[in-house]
């Protein structure tokens, strides 16, 4: 019924961009939620592709990428959205979780931490992943596409540590 729902909204507004979450994320709602939509965009194929298909950092950060797979999206420009919409967490805030707080903690650190040789091109970066791929291959799974960074990801700490070692 949600794939379904889904695949509606996509044919009739027909998305240039559509942002997801990241396969890599802790949460398995979120995880639920980001298979859902890409399975309905995989399902709308023969009726519109979008250019770009995004899984966006959310629970689970996405500094563990290789540089070249992250997609800095800059979150500085317009802080009073960010605010309002961190505040949609209230009952999660009052309650001492201060989501608020640790995603512009996140979103500096990324800023900052992306270039060690170059000042910071932004305040506040979020990174994302080009899940377009996907898209254009519906026979490739989701666990073979996201294994394949993590491969990229064991390799490169591997071989820094072969270096010293």
């Amino acid at each position: 019924e949600v794939v379904q729902d889904l695949m509606s909204i996509l044919t009739c507004m027909r998305p240039q961009k559509i942002y997801l979450h990241q396969p890599a994320d802790k949460h398995d709602t979120h995880i639920a939620v980001m298979s859902a939509g890409l399975e309905a965009i995989r399902k709308t194929r023969d009726h519109h592709i979008p250019e770009k298909v995004i899984g966006c950092e959310v629970w689970r950060g996405l500094d563990w990428l290789d540089d070249w797979a992250k997609i800095p999206m800059d979150c500085s420009r317009h802080p009073e959205l960010f605010d309002r919409l961190a505040a949609v967490f209230d009952s999660q805030i009052t309650g001492g979780k201060r989501y608020d707080l640790a995603v512009q903690g996140r979103y500096r650190a990324n800023a900052t931490f992306f270039d060690s040789h170059s000042p910071d091109q932004a305040e506040l970066v979020a990174w994302g992943i080009d899940l377009t791929p996907l898209v254009n291959d519906p026979d490739m799974s989701i666990s073979q596409f996201i294994e394949t960074h993590l491969k990229n990801f064991q390799s490169n700490v591997l071989h820094r540590l072969e270096k010293f070692l």
